[in-house]
């Protein structure tokens, strides 16, 4: 079992910035990849943007320049910088985890983002 808990979303104004940061626990051995996801009220879930334990970043299209994915191995987290934010980016925001284990994944309970025009 991972355990992941997130935490930094909040309220901010258009063209401000947030840092989410998604912490691990549990059988971290079995993580091979941690990302974001995100749901906008009435949307399906989306990819923002993932990161393999080896360093190697995905990130969706239309974030690219304004969000960057990292991960701190030693200390289990992965963290998303939001940049330039746009009310369009307001959602809860997954931290997810990919294993080791064929189609066994872990889901945070999210955090809110809420940007402001």
């Amino acid at each position: 079992q991972v355990q992941l808990v997130e935490s930094g979303g909040g309220l901010v104004q258009a063209g401000g910035s947030l840092r989410l940061s998604c912490a691990a626990s549990g059988s971290i051995f079995s993580i091979v990849k941690m990302g974001w996801y995100r749901q906008a009220p009435g949307k399906q879930r989306e990819l923002v943007a993932t990161i393999t334990r080896g360093g190697y970043t995905n990130c969706s299209d239309s974030l690219k320049g304004r969000f960057t994915i990292s991960r701190d191995n030693a200390k289990n987290t992965v963290t998303l910088q939001m940049n330039r934010l746009e009310p369009e980016d307001t959602g809860v925001y997954y931290c997810n985890a990919a294993t080791i284990f064929q189609n066994v994944y872990y889901w945070g309970k999210g955090t809110l983002v809420t940007v402001s025009s």
